[in-house]
């Protein structure tokens, strides 16, 4: 994928109507399009650096809008907060994930679709258990199943927001490169 000036600004557009639509106060837990980003990223983008910017540009823009909600009472969640940075870890981590999608396919985006919010949460919900944030669960297996019970509202959501939003992300990407190729088949013809 070459980045031309029309891709980038397509790119910067997705990260704010991403980090705006994850900031916003009372959407359903969980369902946002970062983790389909970081996935879409590793998979589409081939320079490795834009891939791994897509999701945590993203990220750290809404949390700049949470922080600001917060700041004005709007919201009881804090943009920044403890332990934040093993969130952008694993986002990069997802994107890398991406990476390994040899060939966009309908069972690959569906299968790294369903793997990569299942990674996540069970690798975020670990650290919060290990770190002792969140409701201080103790430091048991049991402590560990009452962190990831906590966590199961958002897990939903997560799931159900990466499918749709990879949906999206990949047709559209699908649309819009078969839409080139004819172009240009058009044209040489």
């Amino acid at each position: 994928m070459k980045l031309n000036k029309s891709l980038v600004w397509s790119l910067v557009l997705m990260i704010v109507i991403a980090a705006v639509y994850r900031a916003i106060p009372g959407r359903p837990w969980g369902f946002t399009p970062q983790i389909a980003m970081a996935i879409f990223g590793g998979a589409v983008i081939k320079d490795k650096k834009w891939a791994l910017a897509l999701p945590l540009f993203s990220m750290f823009l809404s949390d700049v809008l949470y922080q600001v909600l917060y700041s004005a009472g709007v919201s009881p969640i804090p943009g920044f907060y403890e332990g934040q940075i093993a969130n952008y870890v694993l986002f990069a981590l997802l994107t890398c994930l991406g990476f390994l999608m040899k060939r966009v396919t309908i069972a690959n985006v569906l299968g790294f679709s369903l793997l990569a919010p299942v990674l996540f949460f069970l690798s975020s919900n670990f650290l919060v258990w290990a770190a002792g944030a969140g409701l201080q669960r103790p430091k048991t297996f049991a402590g560990l199943m009452m962190c990831y019970t906590d966590a199961l509202p958002f897990f939903k959501g997560e799931v159900l927001g990466t499918l749709v939003f990879g949906a999206v992300l990949f047709g559209s990407h699908y649309l819009l490169t078969k839409k080139n190729v004819a172009q240009h088949t058009a044209f040489a013809e």
